[in-house]
């Protein structure tokens, strides 16, 4: 006689396997939970190093690149500068070799040289340049004082750019009559582009309730404003370099080593996600001489 009845789990067998598996679950939690956590946490600190060394060095580059003399601090989370583009030697005198003496002008098969004594509006560069300007780009000569080629002392737009006698130089550049600064014989020229002036720009830098940070980093082309500015302008239209900004500081020495020649551009970026938080810091020669 076979027996039907249906084998299956006892009521305490239910109760055992119930608390066995509450007992390996909660041991993967108390385990396992610090190294998930673990990996999010560096995964997040990379994420914002990544972030902040890239905008540190993009803002590196540009200091670098920057007009002697250009550099203008309204207050610690912000500064405005004037990236060249290219730069190289001008003529400082006629080539006695080639010009064709009495009745000569700048234009033909003259050399076209810098003479601070007049204005002029042709130039002959001697040194290739790195990045060959276009028509709109601003030439810059001369640049001694912070404000000078921004108010316009010291810069003109380019009209032409040409090629020269191979004797007379590499480039010849045709701009709006100009008087550069009287006695300049440094023999360096700049060239910047159509729209010159980068701001950089820390805005609501912070710290939110879950230690993110609240503030962003800026990137702020305009045009020349010859007014020194007195306050970080307004980023409407900027571009963004870097989020979650818990602290920025930057600090612009004109006179390190207590001359002009030699500044320097201290840059302090902290960010943060979640409570974790990575803080960089980037130092920046600055070439000031003109």
């Amino acid at each position: 006689m076979k027996n039907n009845r249906l084998s299956g789990f006892t009521l305490v067998e239910l109760v055992m396997v119930i608390a066995i598996t509450g007992i390996v679950a909660v041991s993967f939690v108390i385990f396992f939970t610090p190294a998930v956590n673990g990996y999010f946490a560096a995964q997040r600190r990379a994420a914002l190093t990544d972030m902040a060394d890239t905008a540190l060095r993009r803002m590196r580059r540009d200091v670098q690149l920057a007009v002697p003399n250009s550099i203008r601090t309204p207050g610690s989370q912000c500064f405005e500068l004037m990236p060249a583009k290219a730069g190289g030697r001008v003529r400082m005198g006629p080539d006695i070799d080639n010009d064709a003496g009495t009745g000569c002008v700048s234009g033909g098969n003259c050399s076209a040289w810098l003479d601070t004594s007049t204005s002029i509006s042709t130039l002959d560069i001697l040194s290739p340049f790195s990045t060959t300007p276009v028509v709109a780009d601003w030439v810059v000569i001369g640049n001694q004082n912070g404000n000078d080629v921004y108010s316009g002392a010291n810069r003109a737009q380019i009209t032409n750019v040409s090629t020269p006698l191979s004797s007379l130089g590499k480039h010849r550049l045709t701009f709006w009559p100009m008087s550069f600064p009287p006695s300049y014989d440094g023999g360096r020229i700049f060239i910047v582009p159509r729209v010159p002036a980068v701001f950089y720009v820390c805005s609501n830098p912070g710290s939110a309730a879950d230690g993110t940070g609240t503030g962003t980093l800026y990137r702020l082309t305009r045009g020349f404003v010859p007014t020194y500015p007195t306050a970080c302008p307004d980023t409407t239209g900027a571009a963004v370099l870097a989020t979650k900004v818990k602290s920025c500081n930057f600090v612009y020495s004109p006179t390190t080593g207590n001359t002009q020649q030699s500044g320097y551009v201290w840059m302090q970026l902290e960010l943060a996600e979640s409570g974790e938080s990575v803080p960089l810091s980037f130092g920046a020669h600055v070439d000031n001489v003109p």
